[in-house]
């Protein structure tokens, strides 16, 4: 492997890993802070990639914008989204069984995929990267790295720095972490911890939503894309440690090197190695990397 192909590599491998981080740190956020064991998060995912296809000629038709408004409506259309379920449906799950969380989670994937076969049919779909970024740089003499893949990192990072602060540096960020800890003495303080956990889970549902839309053009838009990427990220917060924001992102680099330079030195246990490395993390820290917080 020449240097030319590392650093693609180590690119493709950061890219991967802090778009995993994306999602799984909804799901963490939902699974970790909440209680509950959410398997319709994939799905999330899955909305963002077909909004991503399915909002471009509306959004442009109505507000003569392209993928950059796609994002900022498909964000706000999540963010109802996840309050009207939450209301809907997660409310009432907070203080029943997980077998009950993960049967009316799972009933959700039925519903969400019904849908999507109902409005978009079950056809893999392209989406095509904003004219701007839909360049590459060079890399060495005879490779390049798209312009697109790089925005996908950034935006990554940004969205990891704004979840970092408002946790640690908020007030809003303080009542989610006492509300995770101890919810009877956050009600007694006055806090509405219902509305509390209705925010959560909208953003929840919406940083998967986006991330689902940022990926679409690197990944297609296709039937099933949300269960692929939920059983991934599930390993993700297992590793990271269930509640943790930094450990999810820990993890989900150390994944995305892991797939990635698997497919290139040992294509044919590339498949199995990230769930070695979970084994071998769990072995070695029974609750993952990092506690919650």
């Amino acid at each position: 492997m020449d240097l030319a192909t590392f650093l693609i590599q180590c690119l493709n491998s950061l890219q991967y890993g802090l778009l995993l981080f994306l999602v799984a740190s909804g799901l963490t956020l939902i699974f970790g802070i909440m209680g509950v064991i959410n398997l319709a998060h994939g799905s999330f995912y899955m909305i963002g990639a077909y909004m991503a296809f399915a909002l471009a000629p509306v959004v442009a038709t109505t507000f003569g914008g392209g993928f950059f408004a796609v994002l900022l409506v498909g964000t706000v259309l999540a963010v109802l989204l996840g309050y009207v379920l939450e209301w809907a449906f997660f409310s009432f799950l907070y203080e029943r069984e997980h077998l009950q969380q993960v049967l009316m989670t799972y009933g959700l994937i039925l519903v969400f995929e019904e849908l999507r076969s109902l409005l978009v049919g079950d056809d893999v779909h392209g989406v095509q990267p904003p004219d701007i970024l839909a360049g590459t740089l060079p890399l060495g003499e005879l490779m390049t790295y798209p312009v697109y893949r790089l925005f996908v990192s950034g935006v990554c990072l940004a969205l990891a720095l704004g979840m970092w602060f408002v946790f640690t540096r908020t007030r809003l960020g303080m009542m989610i972490r006492a509300g995770s800890a101890n919810r009877e003495m956050v009600q007694s303080l006055g806090i509405d911890i219902q509305f509390l956990y209705r925010v959560v889970f909208a953003a929840g549902v919406a940083i998967a939503v986006l991330a689902g839309m940022v990926a679409a053009p690197v990944s297609s838009v296709y039937p099933g894309m949300g269960s692929t990427v939920l059983i991934i990220c599930f390993v993700v917060v297992v590793i990271g440690g269930i509640g943790s924001i930094r450990g999810a992102l820990l993890a989900a680099l150390l994944i995305g090197a892991v797939d990635t330079f698997g497919k290139v030195l040992v294509p044919q246990a590339a498949g199995v190695l990230v769930y070695v490395l979970m084994a071998l993390i769990l072995l070695w820290k029974p609750d993952g990397l990092f506690k919650a917080g």
